[in-house]
């Protein structure tokens, strides 16, 4: 794992611009430095490595190809890389300098060109490719997103890095706030890919090839480049479509359930043991549920010594997994490390996330991951992660939730449905929480009013399952945005849920969910949080050939009579007693909701201020007023609303 960052254009040849932009990106590469730079092209890339694969200096970057055409910067891994050097040197002879796969994929480019390079490739990463025969530029991201990469144009240069820190070091670097990224992050708690928090600033998509000439930084643009389509000297094209994995799959199901299971315990295990392969140490995280526990099940299945575990427990109730995970690591027999965070020690991570994720970012789930990353690269440099299964295998209870109220709501008719929602949005919360308060209290749903408004604007506002899902996922749905001035959000963001016709409508959520919840919330969060202490995670389940073959598993094999993950739920217990999971499914969170109202409200005033509001100008302070008083006294919980416009509001003063 590492951190690359460079620049296209007059200021490639800035003294010392290279080596700050590299610096700042020293987190992710603690072991090496490398500046390249081809003045006369008007080039530069800058790297930081943290030595995963061949330890020695053969592994340096960035890396020239064995023709000198190529220069390459390369953040992640390829786990199939002995197997490529196997097909190159059958086609060619080839005189390796070391056993790094950098030196592996370079060739490879080499040989049969980046697209087809990266198609035969299994693996995670970021790369920069420079082309000193065709003078061009090519930026690729790995198929889900794991390894994050960013470009735009600051000042009169196209530039480019791994987090947008490297970018800021730019001397003329004045890109305003976005306010379209703005209104994504208050909907959503992230920013989906194509944005940033920046104008002119973007992200790479998953699965993409970006290629450029060296007059791209005459042509600065403030919308993203779309596939398939001009964008001045930008081309962007798509390797590998996880929408038509997911088509296919659908068109092409396996049908036998026991053929469904021994496939998938076969090609998750082939995962797992390329991805535990390094010249350092490797561990797992453990949280004790379905999704981390199989992968440690096969980790440890095939691993010939015992494989390090690491979970973190809480103090508080209800938030506590950890003594899961260590009856789930007793029973596999894992080197298995754990550690109790107080309060105090959680809360003290918050004023370190602005500089650690580099743009705003509200998942509160961030704070337990890098404490989890902090205890395991005390012993480890690489970990794998269970991360994907709920997405690829319907782990998610508003799979069903969702598409259960949507199948209800299809049965009236819409003016019907949207005059009978306006009609119950008027009711105020308190007065349907009076009706609830006449329930027995231990049948008295909480919140119940607020549930009730969110349902009646759900019927006011939808006519199709997109509508619903948006509505699920908006932290402000049928409510004003707080965001100033009001706008709606870009086109360009809109979730994604075409998988054709005929698609179940589960299906559908757990393909959006693949392609933006996943990459921009779940996988920045781990590599954001992880690599702030130089730990390399890994992710078996969105191998390529993983996702692939769980596309053909029918939607019977995964959810049934409200329970999700089946066909994984099989794979496990068929290592481990179902008795270790019979559990409800619960996140990896922790209290904020409570916090802000307690010992961290001095913190949370100062920042959602009304007079500090008015001034930055970007939220409106009556807006967000109004759901702060509500929360603090109970009568609304909005602690993940409230989270967004705090991480926002520290990201503001640690970057002003």
């Amino acid at each position: 794992m590492c951190g690359l960052a460079g620049i296209l254009g007059a200021g490639s040849r800035t003294p010392n611009l290279l080596q700050e932009m590299a610096g700042s990106l020293a987190h992710r590469g603690p072991d090496d430095q490398g500046i390249w730079r081809d003045d006369a092209a008007g080039i530069g890339f800058a790297h930081r490595r943290l030595a995963i694969v061949d330890l020695s200096p053969m592994g340096h970057q960035p890396m020239e190809s064995g023709d000198e055409r190529l220069v390459l910067a390369f953040n992640g891994e390829i786990y199939n890389h002995q197997a490529l050097r196997v097909l190159l040197e059958a086609e060619r002879d080839i005189a390796w300098r070391g056993h790094s796969d950098t030196e592996t994929l370079i060739e490879a480019i080499a040989a049969w060109g980046l697209e087809k390079a990266l198609q035969r490739a299994v693996g995670m990463f970021a790369l920069a490719l420079w082309d000193r025969r065709t003078r061009s530029l090519q930026l690729a991201r790995d198929r889900f997103g794991e390894k994050p990469l960013y470009f735009g144009w600051v000042g009169g240069d196209f530039v480019f890095a791994s987090e947008l820190k490297a970018l800021r070091k730019h001397p003329a670097f004045d890109n305003p706030i976005d306010r379209r990224a703005m209104r994504l992050l208050a909907a959503r708690t992230y920013i989906p890919a194509p944005f940033s928090i920046h104008e002119r600033i973007f992200k790479l998509e998953p699965g993409c090839i970006l290629t450029l000439g060296t007059d791209a930084p005459q042509h600065p643009s403030s919308s993203p480049p779309v596939e398939g389509q001009a964008s001045g000297p930008l081309r962007l094209e798509r390797y590998w479509s996880y929408r038509q994995a997911a088509m296919k799959g659908l068109a092409d199901p396996i049908l036998d359930e026991r053929e469904a299971l021994e496939q998938l315990e076969a090609v998750l295990a082939q995962a797992i043991d390329g991805q535990a392969v390094a010249d350092v140490p490797v561990g797992a995280f453990l949280s004790g549920g379905i999704d981390s526990s199989t992968v440690v099940a096969l980790y440890q299945a095939h691993s010939p010594g015992r494989v390090k575990t690491f979970s973190i427990g809480f103090e508080e109730a209800g938030f506590d997994e950890a003594v899961y995970a260590k009856q789930v690591a007793r029973h596999f027999g894992t080197e298995h490390h754990e550690h109790y965070v107080t309060s105090r020690e959680a809360q003290q991570v918050i004023p370190t996330l602005p500089a650690m994720f580099d743009e705003p970012f509200a998942d509160s789930s961030q704070i337990p991951t890098h404490l989890v990353s902090v205890l395991a690269r005390r012993l480890v440099t690489v970990a794998l992660s269970g991360d994907g299964g709920d997405e690829l295998f319907g782990g998610y209870n508003r799979y069903l939730a969702t598409s259960r109220v949507w199948r209800h709501l299809q049965r009236v008719p819409r003016p019907v449905r949207a005059a009978l929602g306006g009609s119950l949005a008027l009711v105020p919360p308190a007065a349907w929480n009076g009706l609830a308060a006449a329930l027995p209290s231990g049948r008295r749903p909480a919140f119940f009013g607020t549930k009730v408004q969110k349902m009646a604007r759900t019927m006011r506002d939808c006519s199709t399952l997109d509508d619903v899902v948006a509505t699920f996922l908006d932290e402000w749905a049928g409510k004003h945005s707080p965001v100033l001035p009001p706008a709606a959000p870009p086109a360009e963001a809109a979730f994604d849920m075409d998988l054709g016709p005929n698609a179940p409508d589960v299906a559908r959520m757990m393909y959006c969910d693949a392609v933006s919840y996943l990459p921009d919330d779940i996988l920045c969060k781990v590599d954001r949080a992880a690599m702030a202490v130089s730990l390399e995670t890994r992710v078996p389940f969105l191998d390529h050939r993983v996702a692939e073959l769980a596309a053909r598993i029918p939607l019977s094999m995964k959810i049934d009579g409200g329970t999700g993950k089946l066909i994984l739920r099989r794979l496990l217990y068929k290592h481990a007693p179902e008795k270790l999971f019979d559990r409800p499914k619960a996140g990896f969170a922790v209290p904020v909701g409570e916090w802000i109202k307690g010992p961290l409200r001095p913190w949370a005033e100062a920042l959602l201020d009304p007079a500090r509001l008015e001034g930055d100008g970007f939220f409106d302070p009556a807006v967000v007023r109004q759901r702060w008083e509500s929360h603090l006294a109970g009568r609304k919980d909005s602690t993940q609303a409230l989270w967004t416009v705090l991480m926002f509001q520290a990201w503001l003063a640690e970057n002003r």
